[in-house]
C-alpha cells in the first residue's frame, strides 16, 4: 500500500513517541545494572552513565560471602516451585470444570470466585486462620494463601472456552471417552499455553511476594529472598554486613554499591527463566483475555 506523505509523517511520530518512552522504561534498569558494577564515587556523583568508566566489584564479593542471601535465594526457589506447582494443580482442573457447559451450578461457583476478586476478610481474619492451623514459621504459611488466584482461573477458564469446542467433547465421547479421560488425554496436552502462562503470572508473583512472609515467619532462616534484599534495601541493614575492620569511607561504598548489586541479584533469575516462555506469555494472554 503507497503511503501518503501524512500517513508517513504520522508514522515517523508514533515511531518517535514509542523509541523515547522505550529509553525512558529501560534506562532506569540499564543505570542499575552499570551502577552495580561502577566504583560508587562515580555513581554519587549523579553522572549519566552508559558503561561503568571505573569497575568495581568489591560490592559484589560482599553480597556473595553474605549468608543470608544465599538461604534467601534457596527459600525463594523453594516457596515459588511450591506454589507454581500447587497452584497448576488446583486451577488447571478448576478452570476445566467451569468451562463446561454442562456443569451443575457453573455460574454460582464462578460468581465465588469471582467475589473474592474484590471482597476479602481481611489481614487479620487471615493471619488468624494461618495460625489456628499451625502453620507459622513453615513453607505452607508461605504457598497455602496463594495457592489459587481467582484471576488465573478466569483466564483459563477462558482459554479452554475456545480451545475446546463441545463437538470434539461430544466425538470423544461417542468413542466411549470419560470425562477424566478425555481431560488427561486430550485437554492437559493441549493446555501447554495456558500452564506456561499460568505459570509465569504465579512464579513472578511469588518471587516477588514478601509481604506474608513478614507476617508469618520470624525465623531469618526461613525468610525469602525478597525480605532479605527489603532489610538490606529499605531498613539499611547493609553497614551491619560489612567488617568492622574496613575504614568508614570503604564502608560507605560499598554500602552504597551493593544497593544496586542486591537489586540486580534478585532480578537476574526472572530475567533468565523469561525468555523461554515469552512466546507462550503472549499467546496464552491474547487467547484469555479476548474471548470469553
Amino acid at each position: 500500500m503507497n503511503q501518503t506523505s501524512r500517513d508517513r509523517i504520522f508514522n515517523g511520530v508514533n515511531a518517535g513517541i514509542m523509541v523515547l518512552l522505550s529509553v525512558f522504561i529501560l534506562y532506569p534498569l540499564y543505570y542499575i545494572l552499570v551502577a552495580s558494577f561502577t566504583e560508587p564515587g562515580i555513581v554519587v556523583s549523579g553522572k549519566f552513565l552508559l558503561y561503568p568508566e571505573k569497575l568495581f566489584l568489591d560490592g559484589y564479593r560482599e553480597i556473595f560471602k553474605y549468608k543470608p542471601i544465599w538461604s534467601g535465594y534457596g527459600n525463594s526457589i523453594l516457596y515459588t516451585l511450591l506454589n507454581v506447582a500447587l497452584a497448576l494443580f488446583t486451577t488447571i482442573p478448576a478452570a476445566y470444570a467451569l468451562s463446561r457447559r454442562d456443569m451443575m451450578w457453573r455460574r454460582g461457583i464462578l460468581f465465588l470466585f469471582s467475589f473474592t476478586m474484590f471482597f476479602s476478610g481481611g489481614m487479620i481474619p487471615m493471619y488468624l486462620l494461618v495460625r489456628n492451623l499451625h502453620l507459622l514459621n513453615t513453607a505452607w504459611a508461605v504457598v497455602l494463601p496463594a495457592a489459587c488466584s481467582a484471576w488465573n482461573l478466569i483466564v483459563a477458564r477462558t482459554f479452554y472456552q475456545s480451545l475446546l469446542p463441545e463437538e470434539l467433547l461430544e466425538a470423544a465421547r461417542m468413542d466411549g471417552c470419560n470425562d477424566f479421560t478425555f481431560f488427561f488425554k486430550i485437554a492437559l496436552p493441549l493446555s501447554t499455553t495456558i500452564i506456561a502462562v499460568v505459570g509465569l503470572f504465579v512464579g513472578v508473583s511469588q518471587w516477588n511476594a514478601y509481604f506474608n512472609a513478614l507476617m508469618y515467619l520470624s525465623q531469618e532462616d526461613k525468610m525469602p529472598l525478597q525480605v532479605i534484599l527489603r532489610n538490606l534495601l529499605i531498613i539499611n541493614q547493609m553497614p551491619e554486613m560489612l567488617n568492622d575492620a574496613m575504614g568508614a569511607d570503604v564502608r560507605a561504598k560499598l554500602a552504597e554499591q551493593m544497593r544496586f548489586g542486591v537489586i540486580v541479584v534478585g532480578a537476574l533469575p526472572l530475567l533468565a527463566v523469561y525468555p523461554f516462555i515469552q512466546k507462550y506469555f503472549a499467546k496464552g494472554v491474547m487467547v484469555g483475555s479476548l474471548k470469553g
